[in-house]
């Protein structure tokens, strides 16, 4: 059974469920042992390409696969052959298998494969070795790994960390610190900082600047500020919305700030399978309000096509504040590797 995030992963005080933190802390500090001993101990793959890492220090909700598929445009746009690669979390698949979004569901590679896949070329593997030798053979210059930072396996030309620039109220996108399941980290803040070659902070779009002391974390790594921008506006009407994404509280709050009339809104856990159960449940509720049903299109993409047919996506797309800073970065990266 999945549930959903902890809100107070993300408050940085950690008295917040001080309890709950303290009690989980033994674990984390096994979660980080098991990491940082399987990262030190496995040497990566040259897969005969260039490897473009995407990944975050936390368990979700950074905007990383936005910022994957954003990686390929701009790759693509310059013309290299990029191609995307994915566990395929959430998939029956095992691959490696190229995703087509004309056959293949969200049960079958899951569902940030699919939305990479709207763009670019994308490969699933649970083996990503395997996954990289795939794509190389199918002409690949270039690979962008999505959520590939505590992954070990293939040798890496750029690593690039997705951070969460919310931090109003009592925010932050690293919590108190504190290693899953006692806070949201991965591993530790250093550890993993200490793999990155630049951060991505990725900013909500009513929020003008990111917070000094956030781009301060980020020490001597360059950073790029990107905002998750909708496609277009919400739709018009009163909505009711729901999310099963890391941070679902971010949609509500995304939706309201695009001028859409969020009458009610129903969080699910992460990569959600919604049943028939679920579905009649928010079509009721919609119908309470008189009101129409909108989702993010990562959402939307594990529906049914029987499903889909009340409920409208909403997409959002990684925009970079200095678009042609970041493409020369990740240019100069490839070329000097080659």
């Amino acid at each position: 059974m999945k549930l959903n995030t902890p809100r107070w992963w993300y408050v940085r005080d950690s008295n917040h469920a001080r309890m709950t933190r303290t009690a989980l802390k033994p674990l984390g500090w096994v979660w980080a042992a098991v990491t940082a001993r399987r990262i030190a101990r496995t040497v990566p793959i040259d897969p005969g390409c260039a490897v473009i890492s995407v990944g975050n220090l936390t368990v979700g909700g950074s905007g990383k696969t936005p910022v994957a598929r954003e990686s390929l445009r701009l790759l693509r746009a310059a013309g290299v052959e990029a191609q995307g690669l994915s566990r395929g979390y959430g998939g029956r698949l095992e691959g490696p298998v190229r995703v087509d979004p004309q056959i293949h569901t969200a049960d079958d590679v899951g569902d940030e494969p699919l939305m990479l896949a709207q763009g670019s070329p994308v490969w699933i593997a649970r083996d990503r070795v395997a996954g990289a030798r795939a794509a190389v053979a199918e002409g690949a210059q270039a690979l962008v790994l999505d959520d590939g930072h505590q992954n070990p396996a293939l040798k890496k030309t750029v690593s690039l960390i997705v951070v969460d620039g919310e931090t109003r109220g009592d925010e932050w996108p690293f919590g108190d610190g504190s290693v899953f399941p006692s806070g949201p980290m991965r591993e530790p803040l250093k550890a993993g900082l200490a793999r990155a070659d630049a951060v991505v902070i990725m900013l909500p779009t009513d929020v003008e600047e990111a917070d000094p002391e956030l781009l301060a974390v980020s020490g001597a790594l360059p950073v790029f500020v990107a905002r998750l921008t909708p496609e277009g506006p919400p739709p018009s009407g009163p909505q009711v919305g729901f999310a099963g994404i890391a941070k679902p509280w971010k949609v509500e709050r995304s939706l309201k700030a695009a001028g859409c009339d969020l009458v009610d809104f129903v969080p699910f856990p992460d990569h959600a399978a919604y049943s028939d159960a679920d579905m009649t449940f928010l079509t009721d509720r919609a119908a309470v309000f008189d009101a129409r049903l909108v989702t993010t299109e990562k959402d939307w993409v594990r529906l049914t096509p029987e499903q889909r047919k009340d409920v409208v996506a909403w997409p959002v797309v990684a925009r970079f504040e200095n678009e042609a800073a970041f493409a020369a970065f990740l240019n100069d990266r490839i070329q000097s590797a080659r």
